[in-house]
């Protein structure tokens, strides 16, 4: 769904404009520049977030400070070029690509992300952008967007996984020894500033790959033109909630329209948030995770099964 088509419904909600007509350059761009406010403002809501974001990247030895963001150190360098939603990559000399990648390069267009694993798993081979285009084989440079926040990681060591624990500024100013060296970070330290964010692992890792989930951040529409894919209902939340937004500026005050435009927005709000929600965790014991019984399991990594 194009930005055009998301405006054009919502401006004939409020009564802006009829059937059959097309807004004005000037209100179109007006409008545009809500929705891109209503998206920003929904990825402040953990309900209004479709799914999470894996971020996968290499630990270097004795480098405990990354950036994320346009231009950070997270991120990757490869060779590759794209055909209509096709990106194929033939070269991939530094980091990874992941899914929801934000990828850049010379005749790549802005806002343009790795939608889907085709042949390609986080190097050479095919994926599928969001984006249709033709790019020539070209330097291409993949990144993540600057999440609001991280909620839980683990490192990988020699295919086994650890917990890396968040925490606040509060918590990681506690820590006495900051340079402590260590085989693996066992805490992540998130800074969100922007446009790039910083993120400080300790003790000071050897090796590792880690990987830390976050919120998705919605993305942006570039222009009135882009063609974005939305998850299921996002169309109807996007165009109602939209018009709700819009009514003001367009001194409508028929009270059937208002309560109309009112009703559908909290309606698809409701649904969203209803699809996203995800039920309440329950705290379990890693040895009863494992050996899915009562007794302790003397082959657990972290206690060995035994109380202490």
């Amino acid at each position: 769904m194009t930005g055009l088509e998301i405006v054009t419904r919502s401006l004939k909600a409020v009564g802006a404009y009829a059937a059959g007509e097309s807004p004005d350059a000037e209100d179109a761009n007006d409008a545009f520049d809500m929705l891109n406010d209503l998206l920003d403002t929904s990825s402040n809501t953990t309900m209004m977030i479709p799914y999470i974001t894996e971020i996968i990247h290499t630990l270097s030895n004795n480098v405990y400070q990354y950036t994320i963001g346009p231009g950070g150190t997270i991120g990757g360098t490869f060779t590759g070029s794209i055909a209509l939603d096709v990106l194929t990559v033939t070269a991939i000399p530094a980091g990874n690509i992941s899914l929801g990648m934000t990828i850049t390069g010379s005749g790549v267009t802005a806002g343009t992300r790795i939608a889907q694993f085709l042949t390609g798993a986080g190097g050479v081979g095919t994926y599928q952008v969001d984006i249709s285009q033709a790019v020539s084989s070209t330097t291409i440079t993949s990144y993540y967007e600057r999440p609001l926040r991280i909620n839980s990681g683990f490192v990988r060591v020699s295919e086994l996984d650890y917990q890396v624990i968040p925490v606040n500024v509060e918590q990681y100013e506690l820590i006495g020894f900051k340079t402590l060296q260590g085989p693996w970070p066992r805490v992540v330290y998130y800074q969100p500033s922007s446009p790039v964010a910083n993120i400080t692992y300790w003790p000071v890792p050897g090796s590792g790959e880690m990987h830390l989930f976050a919120e998705t951040v919605l993305s942006r529409f570039v222009d009135l033109s882009q063609d974005v894919p939305l998850p299921q209902g996002y169309g109807m939340y996007l165009r109602w909630n939209l018009a709700e937004l819009l009514l003001p500026e367009y001194g409508k005050n028929d009270p059937v329209i208002v309560q109309m435009i009112i009703k559908n927005a909290a309606e698809s709000r409701a649904w969203v948030k209803r699809t996203n929600m995800q039920p309440p965790q329950t705290a379990v014991f890693p040895d009863a995770l494992v050996s899915m019984s009562r007794k302790n399991d003397s082959s657990w990594i972290f206690s060995g099964g035994f109380t202490q």
